[in-house]
């Protein structure tokens, strides 16, 4: 998708160049630029070349709508499998949302800023697109292959490269207001200021300031018809009616499991004592109320950004020019999903139990002397929806020289990024202790009905605090050059050569009550109610460093051959916070193994005529192991989906819970040698074809595969517990800090044991025709496989919704038709296409779906086609007043309905990740130039 120029002045230009830049006359030099393009060390004349790279310019990037970087990467059909904001309502997405290159992983993504590493927001590589404020870039560049030969660890998907605005004079504020035609919810708002001053080859310098404010409503469930049943949705499939059966039996008032000398027994209290539920969002169920918490979640978070950017280029002579780049934005996503859900012990001596439950027990029939212990399985309705106020702060600063040398073309830059993100509970979160104490002393009763008298009484319990905290660093010391080195038959052959020293560092750092009793606060005693207790701290750093060469020769005219090598070296994983396999603080040491590796690529661009490129690449990639996953120590990582007991016999059965929700334990592996972790491994190749029949017609095609080797990963959830007879050595006893008793857990630690296979087509066709053009793009999926042990069979995440709750579309297309009414009247239509795919299957054991007698079923179905439509208008007034209104999803179109009970966020009837709950959408632009 190259937008830049259509072929046919791309290889005209080339050939001007004689494919080798250095080469170029005088007068060439000054009126064609030679710029360094994504997936390549030297600067060039920016054309179609051997490497797919899909570039943005800003009026294109205008064209979209899209209000954020997110936003943006969204509408790529070669982007999959990244994280939305809507993950954050409870589907790990912890306020970050990210960009991936065909499905194969945000992790696999390499994220940059003008051509720099940005700070993460973990351990790893992935980067928070929330960070960067999408009114400072200037175009973004796609790299749709591999490039660990030039960058190093990460880049096995691609690249992506988000070049800022520079060398701009005037002044420009822009204002953008976004609200869909369904009510305010989810509307949005921009307005971004930006200023330069000096002409960077007139005046010498140049200095650019631009400052932006981005703010997003939230949008609930009950905004939208299709949303607002929840968990209990009726929904039609092959003439027949079924229905979505999701509920929680975590409720209000709260069910009790009492463990008699005959078996359990199930039941609410309040139900049996007053024959009815009573609370919203309630249903009874047998003896017990079950709580649709899919009815109370929002479908998008409210989201705050600002922005602040600043450069400074300062020629010092005709060769050299030193520049500074800042960049500090402050983004916060406030997330609410449903009030918390928690099984607690309960006492049978209590006054609360005589008062409750004894009278319940009696009237079932049930002999309270036989009760050995009981469990409350509680939803804290009065503390309110769980609330995250996730705040995230970036600082970029890079600092460099470029210039000529010699001969060469060299660039020294100095760059540091750190990333800062704070979790804090805003509502919902619950002190474990003094819950307690309130119902020990009478002053909350779990087992009535809601009222403002028991919300006043739990109010004292609810957290209003910073839970966690985590700090992200980098530093790097970049030196490149290149340089003309020989003649070869169809010009100048270049070389460049490079050197790159990176310092990360990772610091997780609980609060006292997410971290919960361990060896650092031996006597503490609170926890979470609704969040994660037992977290322990992380102070991890590494260093690596790198070298590369790339050497380009024009062996003839119209061919044209690149290859790559890189060297990598990386430390040992230093951890300051060194925890035993007790849990026990020990002194500080090294972690994991140290690791280095060779990569290589080769390139081939030809052109046997003006209007034909045919290129192919072939190479290596790796990708080092995340820090964490070497340091974490073994702690709580939340909780299962409902499954049924593992367990048939042996010490671990008491703690069976019937089908339920149980722990599930986290933690890195340490080790070094062969039992530790080693840095994952890719091949990949790419073949495409770029033809112009005519000059109005370009049609281009590119093929690729990525194949993936001794991959980290953990078991997935489903696996483990569906198979517990394999599996046994992972499940163990822990003591849970907020139910106070030991429980069943499972615990995951990361191994080299996957590999994985991507493989597809993307496509590029554009025609002009006098004022029309038409743009169609696309991403055909024809693999998407992942084996996680040898033994096990390949699993194809293509069209289908795979073991570990995620979707890999088969067809993904985006086609723009644009019509230039006059000189300052253009319009535009989009349109998105995504192919339908086979659901989540769910069994008739998971309880998820019930016929229209009410039983449950097991049902496999097709979620359909999503098309979504967009029209835009813009007119320019004058050189400096633009005007830019549109119609987001012009028809209206509701996502297609999903049965998952899984994967992303707590919405149910759709999947968040993939569609837009906003409906149809109006937008204003408002663009002024002085």
């Amino acid at each position: 998708m190259m937008k830049e120029t259509i072929l046919s002045r791309s290889v005209r230009l080339m050939f001007m160049a004689g494919l080798g830049v250095a080469a170029l006359p005088a007068m060439a030099e000054e009126t064609i630029q030679r710029v360094e393009i994504t997936g390549s060390a030297i600067k060039r004349v920016a054309v179609e070349g051997a490497l797919p790279v899909q570039t943005l310019s800003k009026a294109q990037i205008e064209q979209t709508g899209a209000t954020t970087v997110a936003d943006l990467v969204a509408t790529l059909p070669s982007m999959q499998g990244f994280v939305t904001s809507s993950a954050s309502i409870n589907g790990g997405g912890g306020g970050v949302q990210t960009a991936s290159v065909h499905a194969i992983g945000t992790g696999y993504t390499l994220v940059l800023l003008n051509g720099r590493r940005i700070a993460p927001y973990s351990s790893g590589s992935a980067v928070n697109l929330a960070s960067i404020p999408l009114s400072a870039v200037e175009r973004v560049e796609i790299l749709t292959d591999g490039a660990s030969a030039l960058y190093g660890s990460d880049a096995i998907a691609g690249v992506v490269n988000f070049i800022l605005k520079k060398n701009q004079t005037d002044a420009n504020i822009e204002l953008t207001y976004n609200r869909p035609t369904k009510g305010s919810a989810g509307a949005t708002s921009n307005v971004a200021i930006s200023k330069g001053f000096g002409e960077l080859e007139t005046d010498g310098f140049n200095v650019l300031l631009a400052y932006s404010h981005d703010a997003q409503k939230e949008l609930s469930a009950s905004d939208r018809r299709f949303a607002a049943p929840g968990g209990v949705h009726a929904f039609g499939e092959g003439g027949k009616g079924y229905s979505l059966y999701q509920v929680s039996a975590n409720s209000i008032p709260g069910n009790v499991n009492a463990r008699t000398s005959n078996g359990n027994v199930l039941f609410n209290p309040s139900l049996i004592n007053t024959g009815t539920c009573g609370a919203p969002n309630t249903f009874k169920v047998g003896d017990r109320c079950m709580f649709n918490y899919g009815s109370v979640v929002e479908l998008l978070p409210e989201l705050k950004r600002d922005g602040l950017f600043a450069s400074t280029h300062i020629k010092l002579n005709a060769d050299w020019t030193v520049f500074a780049e800042g960049l500090y934005s402050k983004f916060t996503s406030t997330a609410r999903y449903a009030p918390p859900a928690q099984p607690l012990s309960l006492d049978i001596n209590s006054p609360l139990y005589n008062a409750h439950v004894v009278p319940a027990l009696v009237k079932l029939g049930v002999n309270p002397a036989t009760v050995n212990s009981a469990t409350m399985s509680l939803r804290l309705v009065d503390a309110g929806g769980r609330t995250d106020d996730w705040k995230t702060e970036a600082k970029h600063l890079a600092l460099g020289v470029e210039g000529r040398l010699g001969g060469w073309d060299v660039a020294a830059s100095y760059t540091h990024s750190e990333t800062t993100a704070e979790d804090h509970a805003v509502s919902g979160y619950t002190s474990s202790d003094k819950l307690d104490a309130l119902m020990a002393s009478g002053a909350y009763n779990p087992f009535i009905v809601p009222t403002a008298e028991t919300r006043a009484a739990l109010a004292s319990a609810v957290l209003h605090q910073k839970l966690d905290e985590t700090t992200s660093k980098i530093d790097v010391v970049n030196l490149r050059g290149s340089r003309p080195v020989f003649e070869a038959p169809g010009g100048s052959a270049m070389l460049a050569l490079g050197g790159d020293f990176l310092r990360q560092k990772y610091v997780y750092d609980p609060s006292a009550i997410t971290m919960g009793a361990n060896s650092l606060q031996p006597n503490f005693t609170d926890s979470p109610i609704g969040g994660i207790s037992g977290s322990l701290p992380t102070d991890a750093s590494r260093k690596n460093w790198g070298a590369f060469a790339e050497l380009v020769v024009p062996v003839v005219k119209g061919l044209e051959l690149t290859a790559d090598v890189r060297y990598d070296s990386y430390d040992a994983v230093k951890d300051k916070m060194n925890f035993d396999s007790t849990g026990k603080l020990v002194a500080p040491g090294t972690k994991g193994n140290e690791a280095s590796k060779t990569t290589y690529k080769l390139a081939a661009a030809w052109r046997p005529a003006e209007s034909v490129l045919v290129r192919g690449s072939y190479g290596t990639g790796f990708k080092a192991p995340v820090m964490t996953d070497i340091t974490n120590p073994l702690q709580g990582g939340g909780s299962s989906n409902a499954h049924p007991c593992p367990i048939t016999s042996g010490p671990l059965l008491p703690l069976c819970n019937g089908n339920s929700e149980y722990n599930l334990l986290n933690g890195g592996n340490p080790y070094a040698g062969a039992t530790g972790l080693k840095p994952e491994t890719s091949k990949q190749a790419s073949i495409g074809l770029r033809v112009e029949p005519m000059r109005e017609l370009s049609i281009g095609f590119d093929f690729w595969d990525v194949k993936i080797n001794d991959q980290i990963s953990k078991l997935p959830e489903n696996e483990v517990f569906n198979n517990p007879a394999k599996y046994m050595g992972l499940f163990v006893s822990y003591y849970d800090p907020i139910q106070k008793q030991n429980t069943l857990a499972a615990s995951l630690t990361p191994f080299n044991l996957a590999k994985s296979h991507y493989q597809g087509i993307d496509w590029d066709h554009t025609y002009k025709q006098g004022r029309l053009s038409f743009n169609w793009t696309g991403t055909y999926m024809k693999k998407a496989d992942f084996q996680t042990l040898a033994t096990d069979p390949v699993e194809n995440s293509v069209g289908r919704f795979d073991s570990y709750n995620s979707v890999t579309f088969r067809w993904i297309s985006k086609v723009v038709a644009s019509w230039k009414q006059s000189d300052v009247l253009t319009h535009s239509l989009t349109g998105v296409y995504k192919s339908g795919y086979h659901d989540m299957p769910i069994s008739e054991g998971s309880q998820a779906v019930r016929d229209e007698a009410g039983n449950f079923v097991a049902l496999n179905r097709k979620v359909g086609d999503y098309l979504v439509w967009d029209w835009q208008t813009r007119y320019r007034f004058n050189p400096n007043l633009v005007l830019t209104g549109g119609i987001k999803n012009l028809f209206d179109r509701e996502p297609p309905f999903s049965q998952r009970i899984a994967g992303g966020g707590n919405q149910m009837g759709f999947d968040a990740r993939y569609t837009d709950p906003l409906g149809r959408q109006l937008y204003l632009v408002g663009n002024y130039k002085f």
